[in-house]
């Protein structure tokens, strides 16, 4: 396979503006000319004073030094890639409406501008396969695109179908596991009934024996798992659906960040990717799941884990709302904030279900 051009972003190219690695720009090419610094003729003061930045008019100054073609053809030698045409976009301006729809993106345009990912293709193939930078990948996942209808991600139908998901599936999927958390609590509360730790059904017909203490437990602790929802419902977006400038630059993890959110911002309005599938979710809940159980006993565990998904559930549908319906007035000014987060600063406004914890942690998005 010969080796492809890769894509930068300029801020890219910035970041390598020391003598121990000097990268410029010209005529859209990126060069490391780190190892040319001692031999270029004019000292390599000269080449630092421009590292990091574009040389095409420094070159052509006749007040500094006019380079002959020798030269051109020597800096070419030093070419490691090409500079994306995108530029990161600064919506300060941007403000949400009720009935907020963007215009669909002309795919083939799109792909002839940036050459970033082409929409008419399954995109995770591409994803992987990948010739940009990180630098670039997060400038360009960040504007978003729309499309009339989803984008696939797989070529395979099979593993297509796991990755759309309608939002009532949420409710109808985890709704009865919540409530079966929140019964098992309850009679985990009541010690005299027998059986019910080892029962693989639950003890319904006892339910008019158990005391209001053991209610009064489980809604305590289910209380206190809506409070710890809200907590991950903010840590888990920030730190790591957004763990962006982290992430190593490879397509490997660059692939699993778009998978699991990047996605999401590249296509926010997408209607069959705005609610966790419920194998993601099954698998981001498991260590939390299981962290609760070995912290708290298992009665108030339990009470927790049903609260959490309780306003799992409301998170989910609500986020699809937040996106796609018109709604009462908080929910109206908290759709105008998620959406500002997607549309005018994506380092901000971390909250979905509210604005609390943004507040708290200085993550607050002016809308």
């Amino acid at each position: 396979m010969s080796k492809r051009i890769r894509i930068y972003a300029a801020e890219d190219v910035a970041e390598h503006a020391s003598a121990k690695s000097c990268w410029i720009t010209r005529a859209g090419k990126v060069f490391d000319v780190t190892k040319f610094l001692q031999d270029h003729p004019g000292g390599d003061d000269l080449i630092l004073e421009h590292a990091g930045k574009d040389v095409e008019d420094i070159m052509k100054d006749s007040e500094e030094h006019v380079h002959s073609d020798s030269a051109y053809d020597m800096l070419d030698e030093y070419v490691i890639g090409r500079l994306g045409s995108g530029e990161a976009i600064v919506n300060d301006d941007w403000e949400a409406t009720d009935d907020f729809h963007p215009d669909d993106t002309d795919t083939h345009k799109d792909f002839e501008k940036n050459q970033f990912l082409d929409l008419r293709k399954p995109l995770l193939q591409q994803m992987w396969r990948a010739n940009f930078s990180k630098g670039y990948y997060l400038q360009q996942v960040h504007q978003p695109r729309h499309l009339a209808e989803s984008a696939r991600l797989f070529e395979s139908d099979f593993l297509e179908a796991f990755t759309r998901t309608v939002w009532y599936v949420v409710p109808i999927f985890w709704g009865p596991i919540a409530l079966y958390i929140f019964l098992r609590s309850v009679f985990q509360f009541t010690a005299p009934i027998p059986d019910f730790f080892t029962e693989p059904r639950l003890p319904l017909e006892h339910l008019d024996k158990v005391p209001l203490e053991s209610f009064l437990k489980t809604g305590a602790s289910f209380l206190a798992g809506n409070v710890m929802w809200t907590i991950l419902e903010y840590t888990l977006h920030r730190f790591l659906f957004h763990v962006d400038y982290y992430l190593p630059d490879s397509p490997a993890f660059l692939t699993l960040h778009f998978l699991m959110h990047g996605v999401h911002h590249y296509l926010p309005m997408d209607r069959l990717r705005l609610v966790m599938p419920p194998l993601l979710f099954f698998t981001l809940q498991t260590p939390f799941t299981r962290l609760a159980h070995l912290v708290f006993p298992t009665a108030v565990a339990n009470g927790m884990i049903a609260g959490a998904f309780t306003f799992y559930i409301l998170y989910d549908c609500m986020h699809y709302a937040l996106h796609h319906t018109k709604l009462p007035d908080y929910m109206r000014e908290m759709k105008k904030y998620h959406l500002a987060h997607h549309y005018k600063n994506f380092e901000l406004g971390f909250g979905v279900t509210s604005k609390f914890w943004d507040v708290i942690f200085n993550t607050y998005l002016t809308v």
